[in-house]
């Protein structure tokens, strides 16, 4: 799905890039709460322009949590669904879309120990290592995954 141009914007300035593959990327250091704060401020930003209550959550390399924010009225299930992207996104390489993907045609996916098949996680690339990742819940899956 398309990403909005702000965010983009905010990604290359920091040089966070999203992985879209599973390869053989290092886990490196960078990810600083400065960097989580904008990742997050851009992310709400496109919820409010589109009227979606959401919850952002942005990990480190480790999957610890760095920023968390939570919109006005949004669904409280969106908290620990936000975090568990994030987490999904960063420990197994890969965002999010990837697991929801295969579960349409391989349902042994959904027992994978802590993975979530549901769109809206994204790894955070600095320099060609994974830094940590960004998970949003809080609308349908292609909304969570239109930051």
């Amino acid at each position: 799905m398309k990403r909005s141009t702000a965010v983009m914007a905010l990604v290359a300035a920091f040089a966070l890039v999203p992985t879209g593959t599973a390869s053989a990327q290092a886990y490196g250091n960078g990810l600083n709460l400065e960097m989580a704060r904008k990742c997050i401020a851009a992310s709400e930003a496109e919820a409010r322009k589109n009227n979606w209550n959401m919850a952002f959550t942005v990990v480190d390399n480790g999957g610890h949590l760095v920023a968390f924010a939570r919109m006005d009225n949004t669904q409280l299930g969106s908290i620990r669904i936000s975090q568990a992207k994030a987490r999904t996104a960063n420990n197994f390489k890969r965002p999010t879309k990837v697991f929801q993907d295969r579960a349409a045609t391989d349902v042994a996916v959904l027992g994978l120990p802590g993975a979530i098949p549901s769109e809206g996680g994204i790894p955070l690339m600095l320099e060609g290592k994974i830094i940590g990742a960004i998970g949003s819940s809080g609308g349908t899956s292609a909304q969570d995954a239109h930051r």
